[in-house]
């Protein structure tokens, strides 16, 4: 079987909610991402055979098959299809892992996996409650009820079922989110994310916003002078909990994306590789506490694989709340100082369906500026899944 490669990776800088990317239609966006990958390859735009794009709420702006209207709103030629994919949170990091098996079974060369979300213009959740204003229902079938019952899907609750699983105090998570963004500051004003970051210009829903019309490259969300004492004294998301919104990722709008090749594809474009696709692992597991299926999934993944943690250099697990990758780190017994090393979602926000290759990304990109050789990518997903995405720098 052919080999994945990725041969350009890129992302937007995130966006708050009513931000700098607000003024953004998520199409056009996306469209943005799009054709930067096809300038970083410098690929003849016909080249491209699907673009496969991870986008949660599809709805609205985001309705009508995303990736195919981000086609049409791209340089690319009407030629290019264009499908979208709802794995949740892993919406496009599933993207990019079909565009990997796409390649490796030859029946495509050159593949675009995206990821686009605008949580400001399409607010999460809209899909649900948009059909039960109108009287059209809600996805809890009477089957699922009967299988669950009482039960109400939520990713918050399942954060506080993961703090008192794995004993994290709220000074920890607290402790935590200060380092996701001390970490990000720092790889933010040493100039790390400038490779990865497609400058877009800022344009805010209002207008008027700071830096409107200026090139939009620093993650809006972090917070620059973030201290212990104001984390901690955020209020509590349930009385008697430990998670706060500032132990948690941050809304945001952001469009990411990464071209994926096989050998024949290589040849064609006359690149070198990032990348190579070293192993994918895909896992359902209980949709209850909903967060915890990236623990047994990367436990799943090397054993497959034949790895050790040990014999990762970098990890990427998404800080949707930060016991995620606390619980996560207490499990596999990886090194904290290989994880999430420029920080994660809760300083640089998490967009939705555009966080799995906004994650790879800023993996590939640590990888080569730190020298390392593998990288895991892992994240919680809506109904208890998740996914892991190991590669080898090139």
């Amino acid at each position: 079987m052919a080999e994945a490669f990725i041969v350009a990776a890129t992302r937007t800088a995130g966006g708050k909610r009513g931000g700098r990317l607000s003024g953004w239609h998520p199409v056009d966006l996306a469209a943005q991402v799009i054709d930067e990958l096809v300038r970083r390859a410098d690929a003849d735009p016909a080249l491209v055979e699907d673009v496969i794009m991870g986008c949660v709420s599809q709805v609205g702006q985001q309705a009508t098959n995303v990736a195919r209207n981000a086609v049409l709103a791209s340089s690319l030629p009407e030629s290019v299809p264009g499908t979208s994919v709802d794995r949740q949170c892993g919406s496009s990091q599933q993207a990019l892992h079909f565009a990997a098996q796409a390649v490796m079974s030859g029946s495509m060369d050159v593949v675009i996996a995206a990821g686009v979300e605008s949580m400001s213009r399409v607010p999460m959740f809209t899909p649900n409650a948009l059909p039960l204003k109108a009287g059209l229902g809600g996805y809890m079938s009477p089957a699922m009820q009967k299988r669950y019952p009482g039960v109400e899907f939520s990713q918050f609750m399942g954060a506080e079922m993961m703090a008192k699983k794995y004993g994290l105090s709220k000074e920890q998570l607290d402790v935590y989110a200060l380092q996701s963004h001390q970490r990000a500051v720092a790889a933010t004003n040493e100039g790390r994310f400038a490779k990865e970051i497609l400058a877009v210009e800022a344009r805010s829903a209002e207008g008027g916003a700071e830096g409107e019309g200026q090139p939009h490259t620093v993650d809006e969300g972090i917070r620059f002078n973030a201290t212990l004492e104001g984390i901690a004294g955020v209020k509590l998301i349930q009385e008697g909990g430990r998670c706060t919104a500032a132990t948690a990722s941050q809304i945001c709008d952001g469009a990411t994306g990464v071209m994926v090749v096989n050998e024949r594809g290589l040849k064609a474009l006359g690149v070198k590789p990032l990348a190579r696709i070293h192993h994918m692992t895909m896992i359902g597991h209980d949709p209850v506490i909903m967060l915890e299926a990236p623990i047994p999934a990367t436990q799943r993944a090397l054993q497959k694989a034949g790895m050790k943690i040990d014999d990762i250099d970098l990890f990427e697990v998404n800080e949707a709340f930060a016991p995620v990758p606390l619980a996560w780190l207490q499990v596999t017994g990886a090194d904290p100082a290989r994880l999430n090393v420029n920080g994660g979602a809760i300083a640089l926000g998490h967009p939705l369906g555009a966080s799995g290759t906004k994650l790879m990304t800023t993996l590939i990109h640590a990888l080569h500026d730190r020298g390392g050789r593998y990288g895991l990518q892992t994240m919680c997903e809506g109904g208890g899944m998740a996914n892991v995405t190991i590669v080898e720098r090139l």
